[in-house]
């Protein structure tokens, strides 16, 4: 049974109560509830409830689009807004709302292979397989814990989100999870699987800093010999003219951030949290930027001084989210593997404090779009800078104990 005192304040009894099985329980109630408002969205979205004024749409629709394009012969037109607009309303419906693609064009070899299949079998197989892949690898990184975890990592409503858009935060989330599992173990293997990550190039901004500062050299050249043969391979396949389009396409692309045209609401990154609440663009990219580079410091700091696996991964993941240019609130994936190595660190268990962040986190995001929205509260941008914060901590606290000769109170001490 937890261990609940009548004196403690109210918060701290929840999350005392808030055990293993507690949270099972908790994320299985959680769990049902999404089912069922997911297969009514579902339902709402095809026009099964009532009649649809436009017909929905799904990121997925991007990617099998860009697919369909570079089978055909024409991998640039990929890059291209109205060709690629054609060809999203010729695979799902006429008049549905655009859905840009960004994406380098190591990303249009995945594509081009589903869009071999038809729509909605390449849509099932991509998120089956990736979700399989994701839990897959968050069951290993929580080792010993019982398969009941499956129900708490599909509670976290970025699952639902990710699942109906038909986005790539599972295969994000997994190679990223796989690579620091492997780490000390398969440096090469682990190298590879976050050369992968190149297809989403802005997700490892931080990855050669990290490796750089602890060492592993033999990983960072196969990341780098990894990313370099899908660019190779790319390069075959589609042609310099694909890439060409690309960084057209990808020097523009800052102004349909800066404007708006992808919500705000979905932002998780401080530059997002910023604009959603009013603050100019200048003034956004300042706080981005010094976000940014605090996230390398701690990226840096924990890599370069060996802290434990489990924090150095966990603080790699959540700083990636922070620092990241674009991330979205299904990118919030990521943060579920910090999250899980968290977890795996039994020395040092989660505490009471993180315990109410992560619950609170969870049922808030539930209705990010509408609190975002409608009462514009960054509440994406809040649970990575809230996970961020959480880490890093956990990260300095860490490297106090084992090197106290770093901690700032010993070098004040000792001037």
């Amino acid at each position: 049974m937890p261990d609940i005192r009548e004196s403690d304040p109210p918060l701290l009894k929840i999350a005392n109560w808030l055990d293993e099985r507690q949270i099972v329980c908790c994320g299985a109630l959680l769990l049902v509830l999404q089912i069922a408002i997911f297969l009514f969205l579902i339902a709402g979205t095809h026009g099964w409830i009532v009649p649809l004024e436009r017909a929905t749409t799904t990121d997925f629709a991007s990617f099998y689009a860009a697919g369909r394009l570079a089978d055909a012969g024409t991998p640039a037109l990929a890059y291209d807004q109205a060709a690629h607009y054609a060809m999203e309303q010729a695979v799902t419906a006429p008049g549905i709302e655009y859905q840009f693609f960004n994406y380098p064009p190591v990303y249009l070899i995945l594509c081009a292979g589903l869009a071999q299949l038809p729509y909605l079998v390449a849509f099932i197989l991509f998120i089956a397989t990736t979700l399989a892949f994701y839990l897959a690898v968050a069951r290993r990184i929580l080792a010993g814990h019982s398969v009941t975890v499956f129900v708490v990592l599909l509670s976290f409503p970025m699952v639902f989100w990710t699942m109906g858009l038909g986005q790539n935060a599972f295969l994000t989330a997994a190679l990223f999870g796989l690579a620091t599992l492997l780490l000390d173990r398969r440096p090469i293997v682990a190298g590879l699987l976050f050369g992968l990550l190149c297809y989403k190039p802005h997700f490892g901004l931080l990855v050669p800093v990290a490796l750089a500062a602890g060492g592993y050299w033999r990983s960072f050249a196969a990341a780098a010999l990894g990313a370099a043969a899908l660019v190779l391979a790319s390069l075959l396949l589609f042609g310099w003219e694909t890439w060409h389009a690309f960084f057209a396409t990808a020097s523009a692309s800052h102004a349909v951030y800066e404007s708006g045209r992808i919500l705000f609401t979905g932002f998780v990154n401080p530059f997002g949290a910023m604009r959603l609440t009013g603050g100019p663009v200048a003034v956004a990219y300042a706080v981005q930027g010094a976000a940014s580079l605090a996230a390398a410091g701690i990226v840096f700091l924990a890599w370069r001084h060996r802290l434990s696996l489990a924090v150095r991964a966990a603080v790699l993941a959540s700083a990636t989210l922070v620092a990241a240019p674009v991330a979205i609130f299904y990118d919030l994936m990521l943060g579920t593997i910090a999250v899980c190595w968290l977890a795996r660190d039994e020395a040092h268990p989660i505490s009471a404090g993180e315990k109410i962040f992560f619950a609170a986190m969870t049922l808030l995001l539930l209705d990010v779009r509408h609190l975002g929205e409608s009462w514009h509260l960054p509440v994406a941008a809040t649970a990575s800078l809230g996970l961020f914060a959480i880490v890093a901590a956990r990260a300095l606290r860490e490297l106090a104990q084992e090197h106290p000769d770093w901690s700032w109170r010993a070098k004040r001490s000792a001037v």
